[in-house]
């Protein structure tokens, strides 16, 4: 009898363990299916349905959040809020993948995730939502996809889609708070518009090198981006990622305090950034807040928005456009350049990118000298006649730096005795790795 009833009890206990092994995968199938259905939406118009300000709180809510909820400065109506609440992420990269990643844990209601561009795999160092097996998707989706893992009970909203001046209303009106986690000057000047306009609040993050920078505009009469700064500053003066590097870890850092600033504005209302900025210098290990200027009348007084890549002067992508400084005799082809190099001509192969770039590949045979090198009659004068051939070519990454480099020689030599002859390649490296070299490196 004894032995009966032990095996009862253990036949009970095994049903209980498989019954909570097939909960679990219910689950996991259920929130495979929600991220299989994720697909970019159209958010032109006013197609959202409206969200319920004041949901209540099931199990499994206070089940997943409690270790917040607990907290006395947050409680059950913190919760609430933010199940009610809606966000609008801005640029689904190094910025908006950790934004999105706590803002989806904490439990907010509705994510709105902008992104035209797609991943790329010189993205995943610091984009950590997106993935090797991912390169190609749009970045949208491929968040939408994360975050439905971590929290399939948000509803994510993928929109593919460069904001401008044309959409931007119609897409911001739809979310209760911004966050801007793009890379451009003309984003920004349109994000910020375009939020005064509709006094939606502005949790701006920025990210370089070993730096990062975060502040919050627009709430309850705080200043905004055009307060600190009027008129855009010089294309020229203005890197990106792309061309001046980031360490992985600080845009990762500035998008959890964007994510951090977020949760505190939806559930408390305040801030502790509006009209403050933070520096972040990771290199020296060191945080420090300074005081912007108070809202000016012409910081908030804006009635239309205008088109931004004008009014910046440059892009608003952080791909680098192609530039148009020579004239056609003065450039040559990737594949002209490997035919004089095959033939052993006479001339000097330049390669004008930084030292760290040239370190990471380079055509054997060429020599450094860096951009910079380039901007003044001394400093040029140090390189070039030194050299024993009136041939010069010069190359860069992506056939940009190196017209820029021509055209300051030619100015150079101009008085000088003697032919000169400056050649620039077309589209630089990445023509050469894709033309002639495939196994040179691209970055």
């Amino acid at each position: 009898m004894e032995e009966l009833e032990k095996e009862i009890s253990d036949l009970k206990h095994q049903l209980a363990e498989k019954n909570s092994r097939i909960e679990v995968l219910e689950n996991r199938l259920l929130a495979y299916e929600r991220v299989e259905c994720i697909k970019v939406q159209d958010c032109s118009g006013t197609n959202l349905p409206e969200m319920d300000k004041e949901p209540e709180l099931n199990n499994k809510d206070i089940a997943k959040f409690s270790r917040q909820i607990i907290l006395p400065e947050f409680r059950v109506k913190s919760q609430r809020k933010l199940k009610g609440s809606s966000v609008l992420i801005v640029g689904c990269g190094g910025l908006g993948c950790p934004a999105g990643v706590y803002l989806a844990g904490a439990g907010v209601g509705r994510i709105g995730l902008v992104d035209h561009d797609t991943v790329e795999i010189s993205n995943l160092h610091r984009q950590i939502l997106h993935t090797e097996t991912r390169v190609g998707e749009l970045k949208c989706v491929s968040v939408a996809k994360s975050l439905a893992a971590l929290n399939p009970d948000t509803e994510y909203v993928p929109i593919h889609a460069a904001l401008t001046s044309i959409n931007a209303l119609e897409i911001i009106k739809q979310f209760d708070i911004v966050l801007d986690c793009t890379d451009n000057v003309p984003t920004r000047y349109l994000l910020n518009d375009a939020c005064v306009m509709l006094n939606k609040c502005l949790v701006s993050g920025s990210a370089l090198r070993w730096e990062g920078q975060l502040t919050v505009y627009n709430l309850t009469g705080g200043p905004t981006y055009r307060c600190m700064y009027p008129t855009p500053p010089p294309a020229e003066a203005v890197t990106n990622c792309s061309d001046g590097g980031v360490i992985g870890a600080v845009p990762g850092l500035i998008g959890v305090l964007q994510a951090l600033e977020t949760i505190k504005i939806l559930t408390q209302g305040v801030s502790s950034l509006s009209g403050k900025l933070l520096l972040v210098d990771a290199l020296e290990g060191t945080f420090r807040t300074v005081k912007l200027r108070n809202r000016t009348e012409k910081g908030g007084d804006i009635t239309k928005l205008v088109d931004y890549e004008l009014f910046c002067g440059s892009k608003a992508t952080d791909k680098d456009s192609g530039l148009k400084l020579l004239d056609d005799g003065m450039r040559i082809s990737v594949k002209e350049l490997s035919r004089m190099r095959e033939e052993g001509s006479d001339h000097i192969l330049v390669d004008v990118r930084s030292d760290t770039e040239f370190e990471m590949g380079n055509i054997p045979g060429s020599i450094n000298i860096p951009i910079h090198e380039f901007q003044t009659e001394a400093s040029l004068s140090r390189h070039f006649p030194s050299f024993g051939s009136n041939k010069i070519i010069c190359i860069c990454r992506r056939g940009n730096d190196s017209q820029i480099a021509c055209a300051a020689l030619n100015q150079y030599w101009k008085w000088e005795e003697g032919e000169k002859e400056i050649k620039d390649v077309i589209g630089g490296l990445h023509a050469w790795a894709r033309s002639v070299d495939s196994t040179f490196p691209v970055y």
